[in-house]
């Protein structure tokens, strides 16, 4: 069935359209903040939080979209390579406010936050995992990686778990979003090894 979806009506250019509009609405809104000075007194904080949350938010999507159109609701998964880029995008929005604000693009200042904060340790490799993701995200690396192809991009419910320890060990006392989050990952992986094994049974040849 997945196979299939791009010769669904809902593949479409003005769709298309309408997605990448939608996940680059928050970068938009973030830049109006940055110029209108409205993103609160602490500024570097609200752009801290706001490229983490939409990170998260689209992570969910990325990961929830095979299950979705497993049960009869494709849209979604048509779209998943470019909402993964999205969030590859976020996270390294991310990366470069707290590399400008925290940092100072001084590396021995990087250094002793990797040491010193695990959350900053856990977030940074979250981000090095996504790296390959993004990079053989197109049609030609899919047909040229083959099977290893999807072997590596098993990689993101290991960046689901660091994603979620990064948020949990940043909020201390405060878990909401963490706990909820990391309540969305573990169904979206036990959905994906149910349906592995599942699969392997079906496929499994009767003794005798």
């Amino acid at each position: 069935m997945l196979s299939r979806l791009g010769n669904t009506p809902w593949f479409n250019p003005t769709l298309r359209t309408l997605v990448f509009g939608l996940a680059l609405t928050p970068f938009l809104l973030i830049v109006q903040g940055v110029v209108t000075d409205a993103l609160g007194p602490d500024p570097a904080e609200a752009l801290m939080h706001r490229t983490g949350e939409w990170a998260m938010r689209l992570l969910v999507l990325v990961l929830a979209a095979r299950p979705l159109a497993q049960w009869g609701w494709p849209r979604l998964f048509l779209y998943r390579r470019m909402l993964g880029l999205f969030v590859f995008f976020y996270v390294s929005l991310h990366l470069l406010v707290f590399a400008q604000v925290y940092v100072g693009w001084r590396g021995d200042i990087l250094l002793e936050e990797l040491v010193e904060r695990p959350y900053v340790m856990v977030g940074f490799a979250a981000w090095l995992l996504l790296l390959p993701l993004a990079v053989t995200s197109t049609h030609a690396m899919r047909r040229r990686l083959g099977k290893r192809w999807k072997q590596l991009h098993r990689a993101i419910y290991a960046i689901a778990l660091l994603a979620t320890l990064h948020l949990l060990w940043l909020s201390r006392s405060d878990i909401g979003d963490a706990v909820v989050y990391g309540l969305l990952f573990a169904l979206l992986l036990g959905w994906r090894v149910r349906h592995y094994w599942r699969r392997r049974r079906v496929s499994r040849p009767a003794a005798g």
